[in-house]
């Protein structure tokens, strides 16, 4: 792959698409997804017409948290493949003119990591303990835990190691699972380290990297308590000691001298998308000229499917983003979120952020409205998609699949389904792997019919397949919507303005020639038919003018 003037800044329009390697394709029959699953459909994602395909952690992993328990990060899981894999995939990405960008996982390593395994078998205060988290424990003995922090996945983020002689000894800090030991990043070998991993990658060809937690890593010197309350919430309390430290600003401008020495290579500049869920004033700090290059835009994802809240979200991003001369980055769902089409379809939809006093969303065991849902999802990737700025698209998305609600019990693997005391059922109903073709479970994902998360026996009319052909499916609508981001000038990196309409309404217009419109409401927007570019579902069409009615969205030509 070679770059021009046209390229170098890619990252602002593109749009990427996510793969979950253990969930895309099975090519050995198995039951997991592998690398050599993922170049065997590389051509699907050429067809479908993104720029780019994100891959979630392929490296070795006891695989306690999806892959996100990463013992070493410089090769790739077995049950994936191998490096020759990897290497393969990222040369035949390129010749199809795909970038690839892999996951870094920095804010903690798995305990089967041989640093953990050193740090365990080695003395309080050693080299080999400060490249974790170790603290002396609080009580008489030692025998509670050094702060009152909460880990993400429930319970406390504290645990207490047995010690080389055989007494209780010391705790170490893990902010998600007990087998996800949190790194000192005060420590200068971590920060070694971690360049290493980088140049590792960026030398393999890798075009760039996604960052798990962006706003973790760094913690408050002296690691205080949370205020009280705070135990409950962690990351949403606003000061919490845990997240958003300043700290964090010197590593990313490491990191991204690191990416600029590789700006004259054949595969051209590389780049870094933040994972870190804060409010947009917050956000964009991570994306100053010399820090990160983008960061998901979660209150988007997470925003209530109502025009007011939408709005609001859009118009702070687009305001937060233009103060720091950053591209703002639009994404609907991933790995670890309910999948859009049965998020639309519930009572409560999301987060209203035009007002802060709307309930909060519950979407495990809430009811579903399927078709509702799937109407709204096809709006929302019309909104999306519209807006300026990247996109990421998370696999199936493309198809319409919906969140697996019901999976049973004894199948599910999140360590959230444990670590809540089986109340919360995680996140495995977004991981269910993809249906590729044929009408019966595992519909071509693999030839062994025992996929690591079980396959609904509803899915043949939402297969690859299936769609193909289909003018009315999704897969139709996100190819059609792709192919027109490729060619309308309008569309990807830019600025957009906001036209009059009712506050039912998302009306917004991108130079040149270019208007969206999403309709929220009961009454109809009727435009001139002979404008239309798409819509999200057939237009009821009378005397040369198109009604736009309720969940609803149009892209016209001005």
């Amino acid at each position: 792959m070679t770059t021009s003037p046209t390229t170098i800044d890619w990252w602002k329009s593109a749009v990427v698409y996510q793969v979950y390697p253990r969930s895309f394709a099975d090519s050995n029959a198995d039951g997991i997804g592998d690398v050599r699953g993922i170049i065997d459909h590389l051509d699907h994602l050429v067809t479908l017409g993104v720029d780019a395909l994100w891959i979630s952690p392929w490296y070795p992993s006891p695989m306690a948290d999806g892959g996100y328990d990463v013992s070493d990060y410089c090769d790739i899981n077995p049950d994936f493949g191998t490096l020759a894999d990897a290497d393969a995939l990222v040369a035949r990405a390129h010749e199809l003119g795909l970038r690839v960008i892999i996951d870094l996982v920095p804010n903690h390593s798995s305990q089967e990591h041989p640093w953990f395994k050193k740090a365990l078998a080695a003395a309080p205060s050693s080299p080999e303990r400060n490249r974790y988290i170790f603290r002396d424990g609080r009580g008489k003995n030692g025998e509670l835990p050094p702060n009152n922090w909460p880990s993400v996945f429930g319970s406390g983020a504290w645990e207490r190691i047995i010690e080389p002689d055989g007494t209780p000894g010391q705790w170490y800090l893990h902010f998600f699972d007990v087998s996800q030991p949190d790194w000192n990043w005060e420590n200068s070998d971590v920060i070694e380290e971690f360049d290493r991993v980088l140049r590792f990658w960026f030398d393999r060809g890798v075009d760039g990297f996604r960052i798990d937690v962006a706003n973790a890593m760094v913690k408050e010197s002296g690691l205080p308590d949370l205020p009280e309350g705070g135990e409950e919430f962690g990351e949403l309390v606003g000061d919490s000691p845990m997240w958003d430290q300043p700290g964090l600003a010197a590593i990313q401008r490491r990191w991204r001298a690191i990416a600029d020495e590789y700006a004259d290579t054949p595969e051209g500049p590389r780049m870094f998308v933040a994972e870190a869920y804060l409010p947009h004033d917050r956000l964009v700090r991570y994306l100053e000229s010399d820090r990160l290059h983008t960061s998901f835009n979660f209150e988007f994802l997470i925003s209530a499917w109502k025009a007011s809240s939408l709005r609001t979200t859009i118009t702070e991003s687009l305001a937060a983003h233009e103060s720091v001369g950053a591209s703002a980055t639009w994404v609907l769902g991933n790995h670890d979120n309910f999948r859009p089409v049965s998020r639309y379809g519930k009572e409560i939809s999301g987060l209203d952020f035009s007002d802060p006093s709307a309930p909060h969303a519950r979407f495990h065991g809430t009811p579903t409205d399927v078709a509702l849902g799937r109407r709204r999802a096809r709006a929302a990737v019309m909104l999306e998609l519209a807006l300026p700025g990247s996109a990421y698209i998370y696999q199936g998305e493309e198809l319409g699949l919906p969140e697996v609600e019901d999976l049973p019990e004894e199948t599910l693997q999140d360590p959230t389904w444990k670590r809540s005391g089986h109340t919360d059922r995680g996140r495995d109903g977004c991981r269910v792997p993809m249906p590729w073709s044929g009408s019966d479970a595992p519909y071509g994902w693999s030839t062994n019919t025992k996929t690591w998360l079980p396959m609904p026996s509803s899915w043949a009319e939402w297969t690859v397949e299936s769609e193909h052909n289909d003018s009315s499916s999704f897969l139709a609508l996100y190819r059609t919507l792709l192919a027109e981001r490729h060619i309308n000038p309008a569309l990807g990196a830019g600025t957009m303005s906001w036209n009059e309409s009712s506050d039912e309404v998302l009306d917004f217009s991108r130079e040149p020639g270019f208007r969206c419109i999403v309709n929220f409401g009961t009454k109809d927007v009727t435009v001139d038919a002979e404008l239309v570019i798409a819509s999200s579902t057939p237009l009821e069409t009378r005397g040369g003018r198109v009604s736009v009615g309720r969940d609803q969205a149009v892209w016209l030509r001005t």
